[in-house]
């Protein structure tokens, strides 16, 4: 039993995919983060742009 735990405790294939998975997952809520600014400063522009067009329009 012992034999057992000591060679897992020497495997680290389970923690290399773990920290990748880490890794991935911080990318992957920074690209949201950065998308969903993006989104709101886009929508932002579409707003000034329509109530400068309503207001030279004269609506």
């Amino acid at each position: 039993m012992s034999k057992l735990f000591a060679r897992f405790l020497k495997d680290k294939s389970g923690a290399t995919a773990i920290e990748y998975g880490l890794i991935a997952a911080l990318i992957a809520i920074g690209i949201i983060t950065a998308a969903g600014l993006l989104g709101t400063e886009i929508s932002d522009t579409f707003d000034k742009v329509r109530t400068t067009l309503a207001t030279a329009n004269g609506s």
